[in-house]
This record gives C-alpha cells, sequence and structure tokens, in this order.
C-alpha cells in the first residue's frame, strides 16, 4: 500500500501475538493492547526508537502538548514517534520526518517548566502511509510492519549467536553494557530473536542514521546481518578505547612509582647524609658560583642575607622563588670576569678592510679610536655614535670592531622601546619581574666588557611607562655607569668596562643631554665606485650562496653591475643594491630549477629582463632663467634640489612658494627675496623689476617634504637670475644658508652633498668659505676632479656665476 492510498476507514482492532509464536496461533487482546491505524506523531532528534525500549522523554509543551493530551485520553494511551532529519527544527514539517517509526504507549506524563516529562514504551514498527496533518501536531495513517520468514531456524540461530557473543565481548570493556542486558533478560529471553536484534542495535553508539536503517528493515535476517556489523564496529571502539584508557593508567602509575621511589630515596639518602634537601642544594650552587666571582662589598653583603632568608623561608611559599630566583640572577652576573683586549691596530685595519670596502675616513677614525685605547691599555669609559642613512654598515662596523678587540658582541635594537623598565629592570615586587637589557646581555655574554651595539637609538620612545632616554643617560655616560644601579637586582655594577657603539640615521630626534655623551662618527654613504666594489667583493657572493647557486651558474658582467647601481640603487647604502641582487637570483633559479646544467649570464642588454625598466633614470639638467641646482641632506643622503623662478604677471607685487616647504626652508626663501630685491640694483638687474613683478618660486618633486637653511644662496641666484633675464652659463650647484645683510653661512651634510653631486656628473660646486675645512677632510676620491669655489658673502656667489662670464 502506497503512502497515497488510504487504508479502510474501520479500523479494525489487531490481535498480538508472542515473537516466539506461530502467526497462525492468536489469542485475543485486551482493550489497550488494540494498536490504532492513526497515531498523532511525536519526533525525536539524535536516535530512532526501537520497540523493545522504554525510556524517560522530554518534550517542549509547545506545540506538543495537544498530541499528548489526546493519547493521554485515549484508552490505549498510544503515539508514533519518528526520527528527525538532521536538518529540521524543533517542530518539523511532515518532509523532515522519516516514513518509518515506532508505535509508543505513554506512561507517567506531567508538565513543569513549559516542558512535559514522560516514559515512553515502545511496542511495534509502522510505516506512514498517508499524512493527515503535515504540520505539528502532526497525525498520519499508519501500517504495522509484520516480520517475515526470510530465513532457516538454523540462519536465525547462528545470528543469534554471534549477536549475543559480541555483546559477551562488550560487556567487560563497558559496565553500562551490563546494565543493559540485566534489563532486557528481565522481559525478553535470547529465543527472541527480533527483540535481540532491537536490542543489540539499540545498545550501540551508531549514527542515528544508520539506526533508522535497521529500524526500517523489514525481513528479520538482514535486519540482524545489519546489526551484527553495526555491534562489530561499536567492539572496535570499545577495545580502542580501552587500549588508550589503559596506557594513561599505566603511565600515570609509572609516574607515580617513580615519585614514591625517588621521595625514598631521598629520605634514605638524608638520613645516611649522602645528599642533601632541594635548599640546601640551592644554597651550596650559590655558593659554588660565588667562589668564582669577584663581587663588590655591596653585592657580597646583599647575597648573604638572601641566603639567610632562603635558609628559613618554606619553599613551598611564594617567596621562597622570589628570593631564589633573585640569588640565581645575582650569582649569574660576571662579577669582574672580562675578555682581555687584543688592541693590535694592523689586524684591527684588516678585519675591517675584509669587511667594509670604502668608507676610508670612517676606519681611520675608529683606528685612532683603538690607538688611544692601546696607549692607555684598555679600552673603557667610551660611548660611539655612527650616525648615517640606512644600509651604510653602520651595524656590521660595530661587529668588526668587537671581533678586533676579541669582545663578545651584543645586539639590542632600542627603536621603538618605551619602559624604561627594558633598561633598569622591574622592582621585585612586581610578578615576573627580571633585570633590564643591560644585565640580561652581560648574563648571556658572561663577560662584563663586552660590545654592546644600541642600534636606531633616534628612533627610541616614551610614554607614560617612562623616558627610556632619559635612563640611558646612567648607562652611557662614564661618570655614572661605574656604579650602574638596577632596579631587579638593587646592588651597584660596573658597566664602565662595556663599549657601547649606538647607530642613528639622524640626530634631530636624539635628546640632547644624551648626545653630548656620545662621541660621533658619521657614515655619509657610498659613491658608485665604493657600491661596485662592496657589490663585487661581498654582496654578490652572498646572494649566490644563500641562494644554493655556484658562480660558474650564473654570471652578472661588470656593465650590467653599474647598471644595476646607476639605474636601480642609487640610495647612500647598499641594501636596496642588495636587494636588487636578490631580485636578479630569484629570476635565475628558475631557469636554473628547469635545467641545472644550464648556464645564465646577466649582462647590460639582457638586465631589463630580470629587473624590468629602471627605476631611475639619467637625470634631466634643467636650465634656463630663473634655474639654479642646489644640494640638499636627507637621512637617506645627499641629492641635488633643482630651483625654479619665474614671473606669473605684472599686474601687482607679489611672491608665491611651492613644492612642500618646510617652515625654515620658506623662511629662506623670504629671505633671499627680500635681499635680492633690496640690493638688485648692485647686481646689474633693473631695481624696479620686483616692484610690479608676481613672482613665483618652486622646488619640483613636490611630493618629498623639504626644510632646512641650505638652499638660501640657491634660491637668491634663481630670483636674482630671473631679474637679469639670464640663465646660469654653466652646471653648477651650490649649498649655502643667507642672511637678510648677504653672509653666508655653514651647512651640513658636506660629504653626502659631495656625493650626490659626483652621482650627478656636475662638477664645478660652490661652498660656504666656513665649509673649506669640511671638504678638505674628505678623501681625495671625492674631491678629485670638482671645482670647488667658497664665498662668505653673496657678492662672492655672483661673481662665481655671472661674472665669470665676461
Amino acid at each position: 500500500m502506497s503512502i497515497d492510498q488510504e487504508s479502510n476507514p474501520d479500523d479494525q482492532p489487531e490481535y498480538k501475538g508472542t515473537d516466539t509464536e506461530p502467526a497462525a496461533v492468536t489469542e485475543l487482546a485486551l482493550p489497550e493492547d488494540i494498536l490504532p491505524t492513526t497515531l498523532n506523531l511525536l519526533p525525536t532528534f539524535e536516535r530512532p526508537f526501537f520497540p523493545i525500549q522504554t525510556m524517560a522523554l522530554t518534550l517542549p509543551a509547545d506545540p506538543w502538548r495537544e498530541t499528548i493530551a489526546g493519547a493521554e485520553q485515549a484508552a490505549h494511551h498510544t503515539l508514533g514517534i519518528v526520527l528527525a532529519r538532521p536538518e529540521a527544527d524543533e517542530a518539523p514539517s511532515a518532509d523532515a520526518l522519516h516514513r518509518t517509526g515506532c508505535a509508543i504507549r505513554i506512561h507517567q506524563v506531567t508538565e513543569r517548566d513549559e516542558h512535559i516529562h514522560l516514559i515512553a514504551e515502545g511496542l511495534k514498527r509502522f510505516r506512514i502511509i498517508q499524512w493527515l496533518e503535515k504540520k505539528a501536531p502532526h497525525r498520519a495513517r499508519v501500517e504495522y510492519l509484520e516480520e517475515t520468514a526470510d530465513a532457516s531456524d538454523k540462519e536465525y540461530r547462528a545470528y543469534t549467536m554471534a549477536i549475543i557473543g559480541t555483546i559477551k565481548k562488550l560487556i567487560p570493556l563497558n559496565p553500562l553494557y551490563n546494565e543493559e542486558l540485566k534489563l532486557f533478560m528481565e522481559r525478553f529471553t535470547p529465543n527472541q530473536p527480533s527483540f535481540l536484534t532491537d536490542f543489540a542495535a539499540n545498545l550501540t553508539t551508531a549514527a542515528a542514521e544508520e539506526l533508522q536503517e535497521v529500524l526500517a528493515t523489514r525481513t528479520l535476517l538482514e535486519r540482524m546481518e545489519k546489526v551484527l556489523v553495526l555491534l562489530r564496529k561499536e567492539l572496535e571502539i570499545a577495545e580502542l578505547h580501552m587500549e588508550i584508557s589503559t596506557q594513561v593508567e599505566q603511565k600515570l602509575s609509572e609516574q607515580q612509582r617513580k615519585f614514591f621511589l625517588q621521595e625514598q630515596l631521598k629520605v634514605i639518602q638524608q638520613e645516611l647524609g649522602i645528599s642533601k634537601d632541594d635548599r640546601t642544594a640551592e644554597v651550596d650552587r650559590f655558593r659554588a658560583r660565588m667562589a668564582g666571582l669577584q663581587l663588590s662589598d655591596g653585592a657580597k653583603t646583599r647575597v648573604e642575607e638572601e641566603l639567610e632568608k632562603l635558609a628559613i623561608l618554606e619553599q613551598g611559599s611564594p617567596e621562597y622563588g622570589v628570593t631564589r630566583n633573585y640569588l640565581d640572577w645575582l650569582t649569574a652576573l660576571p662579577w669582574g670576569r672580562y675578555s682581555k683586549d687584543r688592541l693590535d691596530l694592523k689586524r684591527a685595519r684588516r678585519i675591517m678592510d675584509r669587511d667594509h670596502a670604502g668608507l676610508a675616513d670612517v676606519k681611520e677614525r675608529i683606528i685612532e679610536f683603538l690607538a688611544v685605547g692601546r696607549l692607555r691599555g684598555e679600552i673603557a669609559g667610551s660611548i660611539l655614535l655612527f650616525v648615517g642613512p640606512p644600509g651604510v654598515g653602520k651595524t656590521s662596523i660595530g661587529r668588526s670592531i668587537a671581533e678586533a678587540l676579541g669582545r663578545k658582541f651584543y645586539r639590542l635594537s632600542v627603536g621603538g622601546m618605551r619602559d624604561e623598565a627594558e633598561i633598569k629592570g622591574h622592582r621585585r615586587t612586581y610578578i615576573g619581574a627580571m633585570p633590564g637589557k643591560f644585565l640580561q646581555a652581560l648574563k648571556e655574554l658572561d663577560s662584563a666588557n663586552p660590545v654592546i651595539m644600541l642600534d636606531e637609538v633616534d628612533k627610541i620612545g616614551a610614554s607614560y611607562q617612562g623616558d627610556p632616554a632619559s635612563a640611558l643617560l646612567e648607562v652611557l655616560d662614564p661618570e655614572q655607569n661605574s656604579d650602574f644601579l638596577d632596579h631587579y637586582i638593587d646592588v651597584r655594577f660596573d658597566l664602565s668596562k662595556a663599549l657601547f657603539i649606538c647607530t642613528a640615521n639622524q640626530l634631530d630626534t636624539i635628546p640632547k643631554p644624551l648626545l653630548d655623551r656620545m662621541e660621533m662618527i658619521r657614515l655619509a654613504g657610498y659613491i658608485g665606485e665604493e657600491k661596485y666594489a662592496i657589490a663585487q667583493k661581498h654582496l654578490w657572493p652572498r646572494v649566490l650562496e644563500r641562494a644554493g647557486i655556484a658562480g660558474k651558474q650564473l654570471r652578472l658582467s661588470d656593465a650590467a653591475l653599474r647598471k644595476v647601481i646607476e639605474g636601480y640603487a642609487r640610495e647612500a647604502g647598499v641594501r636596496g643594491l642588495e636587494k636588487q641582487l636578490r631580485r636578479i637570483v630569484r629570476k635565475a633559479a628558475i631557469s636554473l630549477a628547469k635545467n641545472a646544467s644550464q648556464r645564465l649570464s646577466v649582462n647590460a642588454r639582457n638586465l631589463a629582463e630580470y629587473l624590468g625598466q629602471p627605476l631611475f633614470q639619467t637625470p634631466r639638467p634643467l636650465s634656463g632663467v630663473g634655474v639654479v641646482t642646489g644640494l640638499a641632506w636627507t637621512s637617506l643622503g645627499g641629492t641635488t634640489l633643482a630651483v625654479e623662478a619665474t614671473r606669473v604677471h605684472c599686474r601687482n607685487r607679489g611672491f608665491r612658494l611651492t613644492g612642500q616647504l618646510g617652515e625654515v626652508m620658506r623662511e629662506s626663501a623670504e629671505i633671499a627675496y627680500s635681499y635680492i630685491a633690496s640690493h638688485l640694483d648692485s647686481y646689474g638687474g633693473d631695481s624696479g623689476f620686483f616692484d610690479d613683478a608676481h613672482v613665483h618660486l618652486h622646488v619640483p618633486e613636490g611630493a618629498t617634504p623639504k626644510d632646512g637653511p641650505s638652499a638660501g644662496i640657491t634660491m637668491a641666484t634663481a630670483l636674482l637670475s630671473l631679474a637679469r633675464g639670464q640663465k646660469l652659463p654653466r652646471p653648477l650647484a651650490m649649498t649655502g644658508e643667507l642672511t637678510l645683510t648677504g653672509q653666508v653661512f655653514p651647512v651640513g651634510g658636506i660629504r653626502e652633498k659631495i656625493i650626490a653631486v659626483r652621482r650627478n656628473r656636475i662638477h664645478e660646486v660652490i661652498l660656504p668659505r666656513d665649509n673649506q675645512s669640511d671638504f678638505e677632510a674628505l678623501p681625495a676620491h671625492l674631491r678629485q676632479g670638482l671645482t670647488i669655489h667658497y664665498a662668505d658673502h653673496y657678492r662672492n656667489v655672483f661673481r662665481i656665476v655671472f661674472e665669470s662670464v665676461k
């Protein structure tokens, strides 16, 4: 009968026979045992309900109150219970319910807290043949499934014995199975295979859909086969669970046994005087450390006090752990333990030449510094500051100094540091307190005179937690760091033997009191020839080695390397150059990975295939009336700076500035305008030129911020060129601060600016006279081929630029 077909509306009483009786043998059923063919239905969401089950159910009162009340009022007290599909909600529709369910009789119905509680007794399988109400509360016409004889008694008996045997194996693995079996045996016997099969299926933890398939199976033998498979799976899971539990228990038992044996061994050894307890062992360890150290008087007194405290404290108290950690730190510091300095100047020169190409003036300063230390017999009480653009080798020079001296090296980046406790440590009252970074470094290196490098000291921060820059004053002051006091150790420690080297990109952000304690060495950057030597000697071999490529597999021609330097890496340092070389190697690695035997060559013609088009083009010289080339210093090195001036109209007097100029540079432009306008007749111009001229002065590359006074004479020359209607007769660059009286004051960054001049192939430069000594101190290879003019007043600039034409 299909679901769409209706059965006879006259409900006929159904007679129940026992599971073991033949179908023909029946007896008259009691009225309450009659199962109706029209049932109100309840959903179950976790597992299907089997005919042999009896269990408590809890359902929300709404919408099932009416369904349960109707069953209570009927004589049979019968409902149908059907498994809902996984996607169903609390009140599922008919489409979300399976078609096969179990008729149940309800007992002990109660309602509290908006929920209905009842005892459900499983009766018989049924199949829905017609829905009478598809929405909750559901109602349907059903037919009860009778089992068909599909096998011989021998087959039933064989499957029955297999099921019983599997259940017997499960019982020792889980005591709950034993309880379930007792309840089953009270109501049924193993000679009832149908009930045994349903009991075994309900015993498993199989998935709801697998159990529903068992419930819906009409033939007994097929159902027994499916249940036996589920039982075997359950047995495997139970055995695995038991195996895991046994392993865990064994491990715990072994650990407990070892613990008890160790405790017994400690007691026996203590009784025999063979060993000591943990506290005594800790005290002896700290005293053994002290024997090899040269502690100060204050440190010795503090250690003895703490050891006495440790001896009376309970090991389980928090104070014991704090005291033990404090003594551990105090006795782990290298009191009086120093590395022997190797003050061999030739060896130091050889190491620096090996590690760095160029920077001859910097190397000379360092050799001078080491020579003074050799005469004194030690390098102590010195703080060096390396200032220069990124990638010029500040950190690596610090490593070379440490190697030349034979000292241990420690690098500490203080960029972004905002907590002074990083410098001077936390007080011991705080949980997790530790000494500052300097004492941590000494403990790690086990030396009281290492080379400590403080990187990015110009980027140190400050916050509500303190000012680390101020905390550094004590560390970097030779008059104070011999008695450095860390908040955690709280005992004076001598840092004066350590050599501190700081690095910075610029000086503006370094506090003046801190800067005053350092000896500054400037690293201006590299010119093209120096970069070429560094790339050949250091960068290219290192890049190949890190990529696992042999030099014979990939060759970079000299012309290609020079093109990389000029077209792709013009910054002052060599970090950008190394990045471009790595790009070349990565591109080549793709080809070599496909064919390792090939040989690749990168030359000037195919370089663009590896790096793309050059990032820097040959600068287009700006020339014309009112156009002058100046020089500027940036944190990335020196650069040329074009200044343009033009007259917009003659209707009224005005002066406009563009190019994202800073406040100081704007003031310099206004000074230049005022000076030239007031002295125009003495420089061969029309004195009334600016009276009705609206002048616009612009510095190109407007996206780049610019500031500083060094473009004063450049802007004055551009305005004078505009007023005279005469362009500069030849390419030259200039730098210098201009005053209202025409004085030319000195500026900084001469080395960087000269490097920028050489990079842009300019051969004539005007400098302030007071910077003459700065220029003459430059290496010969930087001064070679340049024509330098010096000016102390703007009249000198005028004669050099304009009168020399005659």
